[in-house]
């Protein structure tokens, strides 16, 4: 038998790579049953709202992040209002319907952010593929909010909003109707991301830890174009942005939802490896 070229046998050792990383990758947990479901997204889901605490991205008493309820499809979980994120734990929970009624599952403190209600239903309801939503006023996705424009691809890490968020260019202070919360959704379309001019930043995926990783992402990328842009008046030159091209090939490799559950865990491992925290499963 003849020997195999060299770069025969490049591709058939980054082919076993290949098969090795998939037995060896990660991949979300399966559950025995809907309640164990249940209670694993609302201890994940106060996992999340302690990440963005120690992140800095509470605001007094605004900001939410939900989660869809796998036993009651139409209804959501998120923080009691003026809860502070870092406290958040998954008895604190509260569970609301589409009409906005705090049900029985919910923890003690049955406040609800009326603003949270009118943005999270809205989104749930347009995209069932949505499980999780967030929302904050974290600073730089505020500022850059201000501007009025899409993200530039700048970086290797912006690519993963490529073609991939908006921009919804309305502010009609608080969202306090359902008009204005169906305007966004509508607005934010299949995309993951939006940018709420002069108001913040919004990320909803498929999971809780792609929406904490791409939210973020968007955090940091807005803040590395304010700094970018700064530094570009400032010397006069102007700042080099990524070919369509190469936006388009890198999004897909970083901006996808599975990788942005995989880049997602290590955050939550660390919060685990502080707090000493970590879900017990049903054996």
């Amino acid at each position: 038998m003849a020997a195999a070229r060299p770069e025969e046998g490049n591709s058939v050792q980054a082919a076993l790579m290949d098969e090795t990383q998939k037995l060896a990758f990660p991949a979300p947990p399966t559950f025995s049953t809907k309640i164990e479901e249940r209670e694993y997204l609302k201890f994940r889901l106060a996992q999340a709202f302690r990440i963005f605490g120690n992140l800095g991205y509470s605001e007094g008493v605004a900001g939410h992040i939900t989660v869809r309820d796998p036993i009651k499809s139409d209804c959501f979980w998120v923080n009691p209002f003026g809860l502070h994120f870092s406290i958040i734990q998954p008895s604190d929970l509260l569970l609301v319907d589409h009409e906005g009624k705090i049900l029985p599952e919910s923890g003690p403190r049955r406040l609800l952010n009326t603003a949270a209600y009118m943005i999270h239903s809205a989104l749930h309801i347009a995209r069932p593929d949505i499980l999780c939503a967030a929302h904050t006023h974290s600073i730089y996705g505020k500022a850059f909010s201000t501007l009025g424009i899409e993200l530039d691809m700048l970086t290797q890490d912006s690519c993963a909003f490529y073609d991939d968020h908006v921009l919804y260019n309305q502010f009609r202070g608080i969202v306090l109707d359902k008009e204005e919360g169906n305007a966004i959704a509508q607005a934010l379309g299949n995309k993951k991301a939006a940018i709420l001019q002069n108001h913040g930043i919004l990320v909803a995926t498929d999971s809780i830890e792609a929406t904490v990783f791409f939210f973020t992402a968007l955090e940091k990328a807005c803040h590395v174009q304010l700094m970018a842009d700064a530094a570009s008046a400032r010397t006069g030159r102007s700042t080099v942005l990524i070919q369509p091209e190469e936006a388009f090939v890198t999004g897909r490799a970083n901006g996808s939802l599975k990788a942005g559950w995989f880049q997602g865990l290590p955050e939550f491992e660390l919060l685990e490896a502080r707090e000493g925290k970590t879900f017990k499963f049903t054996k």
